[in-house]
């Protein structure tokens, strides 16, 4: 069988979807700046590479039959390790990363982005992830890009940025977002849409929606994780937004990066659903519910780590 190049093999999601092709007998080749870092397991083969520098991408791709994009700069605005803000890496890795797919003649590319609000995107970051989708899609026209909206998993940025305010903090503020929905995914639902999409014709040359059956408001899914993990805690509703204020006092609460935590906050300020259930029909697949996912993430967080709140 020939390889499958996973980029971003370091990160979240990218690990999952190696566990996910490897319990398949799929071999495959991990790019990272630090292959070191790429857990050593058989049939993977680890190579360095950076997207933003254009290096190590012909000897990735060389021979490959299907190859995922999972890069994703959240550095904010300011410049970072290679010069330039976050929107400008995004753009310049999708475009050195479609010229070698095409040169490799890798036509089988999936991307997974993030859902878009009807009207288009109103934050900078995914105003970013929809012209990678966009590039991506027109170099390569056999390409699947997957929109997803929050993932529901134990080392989800998103998903660790709720439970964490839950653990913390004993009153909730509920800005005027809390009545925006969305419809989370959860992690396992989400790397089999990646898995299955190089080998799911009707998937190639187009942008598909992924998403959980259940259609939450921001409010009512941040309530449902408290119940489930057991604790009680004080919702405040309040009638402004306020984002880079509430994104500092999160990041506080919760210890974790404001730089993961202001997207992640920009993105409840609009609805965040699927355009269609066309994936359904697609990939024939039954999404787990939202409780289902989020015990079993909870489950897997304390096998690792401690939960204070449960």
């Amino acid at each position: 069988m020939r390889p499958e190049l996973v980029t971003g093999a370091t990160g979240y999601v990218g690990g999952r979807l190696i566990e996910r092709l490897r319990a398949e007998g799929r071999p495959v080749r991990a790019l990272a700046r630090d292959p070191s870092k790429v857990p050593a397991a058989d049939g993977v083969e680890a190579i360095r590479g950076d997207l933003v520098e254009g290096t190590g991408l012909d000897q990735a791709l060389d021979g490959c039959s299907a190859a995922y994009y999972l890069v994703h700069s959240m550095a904010p605005l300011a410049a970072g390790v290679h010069g330039g803000g976050f929107a400008d890496r995004d753009r310049r890795a999708a475009e050195n990363f479609a010229d070698a797919a095409k040169a490799a003649g890798v036509e089988r590319v999936v991307y997974l982005g993030g859902l878009v609000p009807a009207g288009g995107p109103h934050s900078a970051h995914l105003a970013s992830r929809l012209e990678v989708e966009e590039i991506l899609l027109a170099e390569l026209p056999h390409a699947t890009a997957l929109r997803a909206s929050i993932v529901i998993g134990s080392r989800s940025s998103s998903f660790r940025i709720l439970v964490r305010m839950v653990e913390r903090m004993r009153v909730l503020p509920m800005p005027a977002w809390r009545e925006r929905r969305t419809r989370p995914i959860a992690e396992r639902d989400a790397v089999e849409y990646l898995a299955r999409s190089p080998r799911t014709p009707a998937a190639a040359g187009r942008s598909i929606d992924i998403a959980g059956p259940d259609e939450l408001t921001y409010a009512r899914m941040i309530e449902k994780i408290a119940e489930l993990m057991g604790v009680g805690r004080a919702p405040l509703g309040l009638g402004f937004s306020l984002t880079p204020a509430a994104s500092a006092l999160v990041s506080a609460a919760t210890g974790l990066p404001i730089d993961l935590v202001r997207p992640l906050m920009e993105s409840l300020e609009h609805d965040l659903l699927p355009r269609n259930d066309d994936a359904l029909r697609i990939f024939d697949l039954e999404p787990r519910g939202f409780d289902r996912s989020v015990e079993r993430a909870l489950g897997e967080w304390e096998r690792h780590e401690e939960l204070a709140a449960r």
